[in-house]
C-alpha cells in the first residue's frame, strides 16, 4: 500500500472489560483521518486464560468470542459479533485488518492423557537426559462448549511433538519429546533446534493437523473478511509451513493476495534474510534489528553514533520485505522481551519510520494512546507521543513522495530530505540530533522557496538559496519536520 502505516492495536496490559471492539467500532473514521491504513488487531479467539487472555495461550482457533469455553462468552476484547462489526467499520472506513494468528500451539487443555515422554535438555534440544517414561499431559482437547460446529476435530497428544507441563508433578521445568515424535526441521537452531516455544507444541508434520490449519485459514478469512495477518512466533515453526499455508490461502481466494508479516525475534539480520529465503518471500518480516538500534541509542543518548542506526536491519538490506516498529506487547516493560525505547527517543524512532521511503511502519498503540498499568510490583506509565505521531503521518502522507536523499555525516545529528513527484510536489527535510542542538545543510531542490516546521518545535521560517539548499535547524535531544510552504 502506497505510504501504508499500521497501527498495532492494543498493548499487553490493556483492559479485560470487553470493551476493544467496541472502541475499534467507534474510532476507526478517527484513525483513518489520522493517517492509518491498517490495523494489526490482537488473537480473537478463546485462551485458555478466558476473557482475562491476551490471545496467545491458544485454546480454540474457532471460539471468536461465541461459546461459553473457559468460563467465558467473551474474549478478553468483545464477542464475536463486536469483532466482526469493528472489522467492517474499519474496512468501510479504508483501513486494512490483519489478524494476529498463532500456530506454535495449543494450552488448557480439556482432559489428561497418559503418554510417553523423554525428558531434553533445554539448552540443547537434541540431547535426550533420561528415558522415555510415562508422564500426565493434557493434550487432549475437546472443546465441549461449541459442539463440534465449524469444526468436528478433536486434538490428541499425536497433534503435538514436545510440551513441558507434567500434571503428575504439577510443574513445567521439564522439557519433554513424545513418544515417536521428533522436534521440527526449518526452525532456529538456537538452542539446537528451537521448535519448543510453551505449552503444548503443535506438530505441523502431521497430515491431520495440517488439514486442520488449512482449514481454519480458509474459514477465519470467510467468516471475518480480513486483509491480511500477523504471524506468531515463526522462528519455531517450519519456514515451509506458512508459504504452503498462504499459498493455499490465494488459491482458495481466486489469486488475491494477503498480506502477512511475521514475528522472527532476532537481532541476527541474516537470520531473518535465511528465513525469508526458505519461505521463498511469501511474507514479510519485523524488523527485529532495527527495534533493538532504537533500544540502545535511547538508552546511550549522545554517545549512539546516529550514522549507523539503520547498519545490518532489515529495513536497510530488505527494505520490501521489512515491517518496521518502535515498540510492540512483547518489548513493553515487565514483559517477556522487554526492551522498552525510552520515551525522549521515540519521537526520533518514530520519524525514522514514518516519514521515510523504506519500510512498512507500524505504530503502537500505547505509544499512540498511552497506557497506565502495575506489573511485578512495578507502576509503570508508556507516554501517548499521539501529537507529534499526528504530525509525522500527516507530512507522510502529503510530503512523502519522490527521491529521498540522506545527509548520515555527523554522529549526533543527520537529516534526510524527501523531494516529491508530480502528484505530491511539495519536499520535505527531516533534522533530528541526540545531543545538543543541531543543524543540516540539506538540498532539497527548491531555490528560494520557504519552509516551516510541522512539529511546531521551531517558528522561524528557513529559506532556501538560488541553488535549494537550506540549513535547516532542530532543537536538542529532539526533531524538526520541515515542509515547504
Amino acid at each position: 500500500m502506497n505510504n501504508g502505516v499500521i497501527m498495532q492495536y492494543y498493548h499487553w496490559y490493556i483492559s479485560n472489560d470487553g470493551t476493544l471492539w467496541d472502541k475499534l467500532d467507534k474510532t476507526a473514521n478517527d484513525l483513518a483521518n489520522a493517517g492509518f491504513t491498517a490495523l494489526w488487531l490482537p488473537p480473537a479467539y478463546k485462551g485458555s486464560g478466558g476473557a482475562s487472555d491476551v490471545g496467545y495461550a491458544v485454546y480454540d482457533l474457532f471460539d471468536l468470542g461465541e461459546f461459553n469455553q473457559k468460563n467465558t462468552v467473551r474474549t478478553k476484547y468483545g464477542t464475536r459479533e463486536q469483532y466482526l462489526k469493528a472489522i467492517k467499520t474499519a474496512q468501510d472506513a479504508g483501513i486494512q485488518i490483519y489478524a494476529d494468528v498463532v500456530f506454535n500451539h495449543k494450552d488448557g487443555g480439556d482432559e489428561i492423557e497418559r503418554i510417553f515422554a523423554q525428558e531434553m535438555d533445554w539448552n540443547d534440544r537434541n540431547r535426550p537426559v533420561s528415558d522415555w517414561y510415562e508422564i500426565a499431559a493434557y493434550t487432549k482437547f475437546n472443546f465441549s462448549g461449541r459442539e463440534d460446529k465449524y469444526s468436528s476435530m478433536k486434538w490428541y497428544w499425536w497433534c503435538f511433538d514436545s510440551l513441558s507441563y507434567n500434571a503428575d508433578t504439577k510443574r513445567a521445568d521439564k522439557l519433554y519429546r513424545l513418544k515417536d515424535k521428533h522436534f521440527e526441521t526449518e526452525v532456529s537452531q538456537e538452542h539446537g533446534n528451537y521448535d519448543y516455544l510453551m505449552a503444548n507444541d503443535l506438530d505441523t508434520g502431521n497430515d491431520l493437523v495440517r488439514g486442520e490449519l488449512m482449514y481454519w485459514g480458509r474459514w477465519f478469512v470467510d467468516t471475518t473478511g480480513v486483509n491480511g495477518f500477523r504471524i506468531d512466533a515463526v522462528k519455531h515453526i517450519r519456514s515451509t509451513f506458512f508459504r504452503d499455508w498462504l499459498n493455499h490461502l490465494r488459491v482458495h481466494f481466486g489469486g488475491r493476495e494477503i498480506f502477512s508479516v511475521g514475528e522472527y525475534w532476532s537481532q541476527d539480520t541474516d537470520a531473518l534474510h535465511g528465513y525469508i529465503a526458505s519461505s521463498d518471500g511469501r511474507l514479510s518480516l519485523f524488523d527485529v534489528p532495527l527495534h533493538f538500534k532504537f533500544h540502545q541509542a535511547s538508552r546511550q543518548g549522545s554517545s549512539f553514533d546516529l550514522r549507523s542506526i539503520f547498519d545490518r536491519t532489515l529495513v536497510k538490506e530488505q527494505p520490501a520485505l521489512a515491517v518496521t516498529f518502535v515498540e510492540n506487547h512483547d518489548t513493553q516493560p515487565c514483559q517477556s522481551l522487554e526492551s522498552p525505547v525510552e520515551p525522549w527517543f521515540k519521537p526520533l524512532a518514530y520519524a525514522l519510520i514514518l516519514l521515510r521511503r523504506e519500510g512498512y511502519p507500524c505504530v503502537f498503540y500505547a505509544d499512540y494512546y498511552g497506557a497506565q498499568y502495575q506489573d511485578k510490583g512495578r507502576d509503570n506509565t508508556l507516554y501517548s507521543h499521539s501529537f507529534l505521531i499526528d504530525k509525522f503521518l500527516k507530512a507522510r502522507r502529503e510530503y512523502g513522495f519522490g527521491d529521498q536523499h540522506d545527509y548520515f555525516d555527523h554522529p549526533n545529528t543527520i537529516g534526510w530530505t524527501r523531494l516529491g513527484n508530480g502528484a505530491h510536489p511539495g519536499a520535505m527535510a527531516v533534522v533530528l540530533t541526540n545531543s545538543a542542538p543541531g543543524n543540516k545543510w540539506m538540498n532539497v531542490f527548491r531555490p528560494n522557496q520557504e519552509f516551516y516546521d510541522a512539529t511546531g518545535h521551531i517558528n522561524n521560517i528557513i529559506h532556501t538559496n538560488n541553488d535549494g539548499w537550506g540549513n535547516f535547524p532542530c532543537p536538542g535531544g529532539s526533531i524538526s519536520v520541515w515542509l515547504q510552504k
